[in-house]
């Protein structure tokens, strides 16, 4: 189920990259640090591949990530996550969104947690190619599996969700940017809400080499029992362009 599901989302997200105009790609690679607390208070390598694509009509980006820790000769991180979204522009700033997401944490009393979305979004303010709001609201579906069977007898969880999600990047200067990534997701049936903040400084150190800095909120309103309900995340880590 885990291999037909992240297969599904990423089928479903990646659709108009076949039909887009032409396959120019770029992207960048993350290599850091990490230290959490939470649910787990450890270490870890944390490594992410970012991919953007865009074209007169199509906006295409992935995301994928892994952080991994050992201690002892034992795993105490593993976790995987994958985004992928596809927007097509009516004009410079009216979109339709397509997205499919993916994560496995080892640790968040989840085998695995996805969904798939879509909606309206509107680039409500921009200043130059750096500066930038998006705002974004749509509906979807969601489908986790527990690690463990709930007070309900059932393993899995699945419900239409809606979606609501912002991005911020303001340019501070030629060689630093601030980002603030926001998103929620809220079950319609049983109201359960995930949501995310992502805030980051980013600062070029030579040619296509930065360093940035992150910090990472992810709360879930009914968090599967012994399970914290909010983990947080801070990281510095070296970014490559290309």
């Amino acid at each position: 189920m885990r291999i037909q599901t992240s297969l599904a989302v990423a089928c479903l997200a990646l659709t108009p990259l076949a039909q887009a105009e032409d396959n120019n790609l770029t992207g960048e690679a993350e290599l850091g640090v990490l230290m959490t607390s939470g649910n787990t208070e450890e270490t870890k390598v944390n490594g992410r591949l970012a991919l953007a694509q865009e074209t007169a009509r199509w906006r295409n980006s992935g995301n994928f990530s892994t952080r991994y820790t050992e201690a002892d000769d034992e795993t105490t991180t593993e976790e995987y996550q994958a985004a992928l979204e596809a927007d097509y522009k009516f004009d410079d700033r009216q979109y339709w969104f397509v997205r499919g997401a993916w994560e496995d944490d080892r640790f968040s009393g989840y085998d695995f947690e996805s969904s798939a979305t879509t909606g309206y979004g509107n680039r409500v303010w921009q200043s130059g190619e750096r500066s930038f709001l998006d705002l974004s609201a749509g509906v979807g579906y969601r489908y986790n599996k527990l690690q463990q069977v709930n007070a309900g007898g059932d393993d899995t969880e699945d419900e239409a969700i809606a979606r609501l999600a912002a991005r911020f990047d303001y340019a501070l200067s030629d060689n630093a940017l601030f980002r603030q990534k926001l998103s929620t997701e809220t079950g319609l049936d049983e109201n359960n809400t995930i949501s995310e903040s992502e805030t980051s400084l980013q600062s070029n150190i030579v040619g296509n080499l930065s360093m940035k800095a992150a910090f990472r909120v992810k709360h879930v309103s009914d968090a599967p029992e012994g399970i914290d309900s909010t983990d947080t995340e801070t990281s510095l880590s070296l970014l490559y362009g290309f």
